[in-house]
């Protein structure tokens, strides 16, 4: 679920129209946003602890529907054997026809509440644990059932043990994405306060922060997200939690920080202005943290699972960058080295994790279309001929960074013809060759801006074989191909030709447009 960009590379001219292919840019790009907030990407996830999953490898837990009423009718009488008919109960609850059988026997519910609320610390713990199992379920019916058990699972995040505040986050997120009904009771029930108090009494907890962030995001990809959940969390302490999380504890896994960085990017795609998350810093401190990422992948470090953490913070760092003002991205951030970092991570994904460097590209495409500091910054720090390099690579690498080249063509002269001296205009001859129409009109946009900023560079794409490049365009299916290609012959390059030449074009396009 991410946004491209609301603010692309613009030609700008007033004597080269293309507001009839801009119009169906947007249109493509806003069913795309849409496609992609609509597909909700909520996942349950099952707590296990090392110590339980082997001793329930040593043991047998088929059950049938007999063996859990049966466990069940025991549980309703207290006895010192109460303890372990929940811990084979909880066993018996990983199957989802036993989760039904269960909670089909009346009171069945109340009877783990009960136990929930009681004295004993064990039976508690087990009964959370049988509740965690019933939120696994992929029978929506299972969490409306257990809707008597969420006010006390809140209640209980503020306190005992790790491993039962764990278990309560990860059975409330289990519960969210299945019913509207437990949603609106969670969110009466006060679930956003009580998450954020959670995470800032437990944020040197790492296991708990990361259970706080698991929870959040499944309930930041719910429908209501934007009109009822988002505001709560912004009005909250939860973002500057959720930023302070997203640097990688040494001595944990990275687990926080790619959840949290998830939950940042759910909220940077489901408002339309990030005003409130700008001013806490969220775009320096995704953008220092992509810095230092993209230094590591340089280096040749992709491994550990980062891939996982560079996501996110991509696509909320270019969220954010598309809801900042002109030059407001500058001010957020500073650093130019931030576009060298996004090139590094562009080639070291370009091949493994092609959707990566797309998502890379699509940030430095927002960056460049912001700012004339970062479009310079390609040019300086000589980065320009890596992105050339990858312009064969498809699957939207190639668009993308002809996006970024266009950005900065577009933003002055002497960058058009910095650009054609590192071989740009070699490259566009490659790229008109290709099949894509979206490159091809893309590839003729910058071919235009670099052939109007100097007489100088048109006539080195006349000597590299432009023309005759250009003169298969005659024939092309597409009208807008055509008219770009005959726009840019009449214009900027028979002229520049002999009078011979000027004819015999000006014939051959009068036939086909």
């Amino acid at each position: 679920m991410w946004r491209l960009s609301r603010v692309g590379h613009k030609v700008g001219r007033s004597d080269y129209s293309l507001e009839e292919f801009r119009l169906k840019r947007r249109e493509h790009e806003k069913a795309l946003r849409q496609a992609r907030r609509d597909k909700h990407l909520v996942s349950k996830r099952l707590l296990l602890i090392e110590d339980e999953v082997r001793q329930e490898a040593a043991m047998d837990t088929c059950s049938d529907e007999k063996d859990v009423v049966s466990l069940f009718h025991k549980l309703q009488h207290n006895g010192p054997e109460r303890e372990a008919h929940l811990k084979t109960l909880s066993q018996f609850l990983r199957d989802p026809s036993a989760q039904l059988a269960f909670i089909k026997q009346e009171n069945s519910i109340h009877l783990l509440v009960g136990l929930l609320t009681g004295s004993n610390t064990q039976r508690r713990l087990q009964s959370v644990r049988c509740l965690h199992e019933l939120s696994h379920s992929p029978h929506p019916s299972v969490a409306s059932a257990c809707l008597p058990a969420t006010p006390y699972l809140l209640t209980y995040l503020s306190g005992q043990s790790t491993r039962f505040t764990e278990l309560c986050l990860y059975t409330l997120g289990n519960l969210c994405p299945d019913s509207d009904v437990v949603r609106e009771k969670l969110l009466a029930q006060g679930i956003i306060p009580a998450l954020a108090s959670c995470i800032e009494t437990q944020k040197h907890n790492m296991a708990v922060v990361e259970a706080v962030g698991f929870t959040l995001s499944q309930l930041l990809q719910t429908k209501e997200a934007s009109s009822k959940i988002i505001p709560s969390i912004l009005a909250s302490s939860l973002p500057t939690h959720l930023l302070a999380a997203l640097i990688p504890d040494q001595n944990f896994s990275l687990g926080p920080a790619i959840e949290c960085a998830w939950c940042l990017h759910y909220l940077t795609c489901s408002s339309e202005n990030n005003e409130a998350l700008l001013a806490c810093g969220a775009l320096l401190q995704c953008s220092t943290l992509i810095v230092s990422l993209g230094g590591a992948a340089a280096q040749g470090n992709r491994e550990d699972g980062r891939e996982l953490l560079v996501c996110p913070l991509l696509r909320s760092t270019a969220n954010l960058l598309s809801s900042c003002t002109r030059g407001g991205a500058t001010a957020s951030l500073g650093d130019v080295e931030l576009a060298a970092a996004l090139c590094a991570l562009l080639q070291a994904y370009v091949q493994t994790r092609p959707s990566l460097a797309r998502e890379s590209a699509w940030v430095l495409n927002n960056l460049t279309a912001q700012s004339s500091l970062f479009c310079s910054a390609l040019l300086t720090l000589n980065l320009v001929p890596g992105l050339l390099q990858l312009l064969p690579f498809s699957q939207g690498i190639n668009t993308m960074i002809l996006r970024v080249l266009a950005n900065v063509a577009h933003k002055k002269k002497d960058f058009c013809i910095q650009l054609a001296q590192v071989g740009l205009l070699s490259s566009l001859s490659a790229t008109l060759k290709m099949a894509d129409q979206e490159v091809l009109i893309l590839s003729m946009d910058i071919l235009y801006m670099l052939l109007a900023s100097s007489p100088q560079v048109a006539g080195d794409f006349i000597r590299q074989g432009g023309l005759s490049l250009l003169e298969t365009f005659q024939y092309y299916s597409e009208a807008d191909v055509r008219r770009r290609a005959a726009y840019l012959l009449e214009r900027h390059l028979l002229s520049s030709s002999s009078q011979c030449a000027v004819n015999t074009w000006k014939c051959c396009f009068s036939r086909v447009l």
